[in-house]
């Protein structure tokens, strides 16, 4: 059963691991009377942790009571890891967690600990990179086996209530690890001291050479060539959207002229938008399709995803417009506001199963269509592969399969589609996870600010002003002392998580986008506030980032510290992105520092940026970003046109900054004192590495392509 780390695999000198300002077991001495012996997740306000709040199981929250419980009964600890919208975590709860008999012996071995992985995503890093280091598959829920003080010897994910194949049911893992625990036979022991070494490896910095330009290309390549040519996205099945990879391939096509990335894609998502795995109901994407087609979701739609495809959807409708696109855009954005607010900003994410079924909620047959839409069903049917037999178990999840058709034909889908919609919404909805999360929303506002311009819906800017404003109230009110950090999870009425280096970064982010839109110089502040802050608290001397605070309390027993993205951004990676935007917005060489000290801290492996995609966006981001600085008069109709042809440019490494009457750059900024030429209320200055153009006057001229500066400095782009 155990897989035995390499005596070898031994810890760097500068990777020690981090222990809380004060260790679980410094406070066993003071702990009072031990927990009842009852499941407590009654008491928690995370969505997932309720969800669990009935098992027989005596759940506990991760904490240093939990620790010092199991330290006082000498018990391994049982920890459990996933999240409210996660199918097999309700699958493995209903067959296991629920059964009387599994959860007393539960019970009688372990010290059982529940987590949300959304709501405490530090410790499901350490713990998911120690599964990983076990040589298994990572996935929710996690199960992983620890020594009372947190440190992990045996793990895996989900485990069948019944022998299957080969794998042993659940009731007779827990009896084995609880044996080998109590046997004191040293196994344990060695493969917690292996595991901790490589926690310990994983989580050190590898400082080296700074990224350059040919690595960019390098990883670029090794992207292009893992294309799905048929189907769209990356080769193979399951099939995840991976967005920091495609940002980061439609940032170098755009940057470099290449079409490779940017077509890449444009499949992409003109694959997904047709596919199952889009809502094309009630708007959305879900997490990833379980098929090489983008069929079969599981049906759970998650927040981060959401935000991250609008922004690519309006990258790729700035290159290339297509109503495929607005559609998509327009259907996320009003799943966000429909269906996703809570006390004025966007809830996490929505379940896969209704009813107790996945995906019930949201297929069909065809006799439920033909008596929605009824004469009209035909069309409708034809259109998005409606059949008698079901594309998928008996159902239809609905897809496009036909190409697009005239304006009328299309229109008449769209009311056919609202009419299924407003049929589908008297169904029993899919549990919402209620958590409002700062890194998530501030994806999503940094969305909705581009794709406002590129859609032209300035509402859109408007929600997203209102959500960040909402999102600062709940995380970040003056009274929680937080001193300028933004808290991680806000749910039911109070802050459940204290702030990590993602919700820094990714906050500081979304106010440099609504700095960019309005020219609000709050905006700005703000985001130098979240930066200052993750200085303060997250940074270490060689120039990383740590995902948990310098006085965090109770953080895992090894300080987590990655570059790598998930399905989210990195916060290495968002962090050093902000740094690079914030030098090329004010001039202030300081910030250009502290994002190279971030690339340098991880160069020591060329071949692991493959796994850092935004880290690698940053950096080129750092080099070549365009700052289109419009001065004069921003509000007359030449700088409104100028200001709306910079904000839509389909560039990720642009950046818009207003230069009107009462505003001045800092004395830093290559722009700092250019005006409009004569006879212009305003005028764009293209300035890159530190050099401007000279004044363009005309939108047009910012609007084909990548504006650059010629190589004459001539008044108008290349082109024109």
């Amino acid at each position: 059963m155990w897989r035995n780390l390499s005596p070898h695999h031994t810890i760097p000198a500068r990777g020690m691991p981090y222990i809380a300002d004060i260790h679980p077991k410094d406070l066993f001495v003071t702990t009072p009377a031990l927990p009842p012996a009852e499941n407590l997740l009654g008491h928690e306000k995370s969505p997932y942790l309720r969800q669990h709040a009935q098992n027989p199981v005596h759940w506990r929250p991760w904490g240093r009571v939990a620790l010092a419980e199991a330290h006082a009964l000498n018990k391994p600890i049982l920890l459990s890891i996933g999240y409210a919208a996660c199918h097999w975590c309700h699958v493995m709860a209903h067959e296991s967690f629920e059964d009387g008999d599994t959860a007393a012996l539960m019970n009688s071995l372990f010290v059982n600990i529940k987590i949300d992985r959304e709501e405490r995503p530090d410790i499901d890093h350490v713990y998911m990179t120690a599964l990983h280091a076990l040589g298994e598959q990572g996935g929710w829920p996690l199960t992983m086996f620890l020594t009372p003080d947190g440190t992990p010897f045996w793990g895996g994910t989900y485990f069948p209530p019944e022998p299957s194949y080969g794998r042993p049911s659940f009731r007779q893992l827990i009896t084995a690890i609880a044996r080998a625990y109590n046997d004191g036979d040293g196994s344990v022991a060695k493969n917690g001291a292996a595991l901790m070494r490589a926690l310990a490896d994983s989580n050190a910095s590898k400082p080296g050479a700074a990224i350059n330009p040919q690595a960019l290309t390098r990883v670029t390549q090794s992207f292009l060539r893992l294309e799905d040519h048929t189907h769209g996205g990356l080769r193979g099945a399951p099939k995840f959207p991976n967005p920091p990879i495609f940002r980061l391939l439609w940032q170098q096509g755009v940057r470099t002229t290449d079409t490779a990335g940017t077509a890449m894609v444009h499949r992409l998502l003109s694959a997904m938008a047709h596919g199952g795995i889009h809502d094309h109901l009630g708007g959305g994407f879900a997490r990833y399709s379980t098929d090489a087609e983008w069929l079969a979701p599981h049906f759970e739609k998650m927040l981060y995803d959401n935000g991250q495809i609008l922004e690519l959807l309006a990258f790729a409708q700035a290159n290339m417009p297509n109503p495929l696109y607005h559609e998509a855009a327009c259907g996320i954005v009003a799943w966000l506001t429909r269906d996703m607010m809570n006390a004025g900003a966007f809830a996490a994410a929505e379940d896969a199963d209704s009813e107790g079924e996945e995906g019930r909620f949201y297929v069909w047959t065809e006799k439920q269509i033909d008596a929605a839409l009824g004469d009209a069903s035909p069309a409708f049917k034809t259109a998005y592969d409606v059949t008698l037999g079901g594309n998928w178990e008996g159902h239809t999840i609905l897809r496009r399969v036909t190409p697009r058709s005239t304006n009328e034909f299309e229109t008449t889908l769209a009311k056919q589609r609202e009419t299924l919609r407003k049929r589908r919404a008297t169904r029993i909805r899919p549990a919402r996870d209620d958590k409002v999360l700062a890194d998530w929303n501030g994806l999503a506002i940094t969305a909705l600010c581009r794709a406002a311009f590129v859609f032209a819906r300035p509402d859109w800017l408007t929600i997203a002003a209102d959500v960040f404003a909402n999102v600062q109230h709940l995380l970040s009110p003056p009274a929680a002392g937080l001193d300028g950090r933004t808290a991680h999870a806000w749910c039911d009425g109070v802050i459940t998580a204290a702030g990590l280096l993602d919700d820094q970064a990714s906050m500081a982010r979304a106010a440099i986008a609504l700095f960019e839109a309005t020219g609000t110089a709050t905006y700005l502040a703000h985001a130098i506030t979240c930066a200052n802050a993750a200085l303060a608290h997250f940074a270490d001397p060689d120039g990383s980032f740590f995902t948990s605070a310098d006085d965090a309390l109770d953080a895992p027993p090894v300080r987590p510290r990655t570059a790598a993205d998930n399905a989210t951004p990195n916060g290495n990676g968002l962090i050093a992105d902000v740094f690079a935007k914030l030098y090329h917005l004010t001039g202030d060489a300081d910030w250009r520092s502290h994002a190279q000290a971030v690339f340098a801290a991880f160069g020591a492996n060329p071949d692991q940026l493959t796994a850092m995609p935004s880290l690698l966006a940053a950096a080129d981001l750092l080099a070549n970003a365009t700052s289109i600085v419009i001065a004069g008069d921003c509000a007359s109709p030449q700088g409104q046109a100028l200001l709306n042809a910079a904000m839509v440019l389909p560039d990720p490494t642009r950046l818009v900054l207003r230069a009107g009457a009462g505003t001045t750059l800092p004395a830093g900024h290559p722009a700092a004192g250019k005006t409009p030429p004569p006879g212009a209320d305003a005028a764009a200055f293209i300035c890159q590495a530190g050099t401007c153009s000279l004044p363009v006057t005309d939108a047009g001229g910012l609007c084909l392509g990548r504006p650059t500066l010629s190589p004459t400095l001539s008044p108008t782009l290349p082109g024109t």
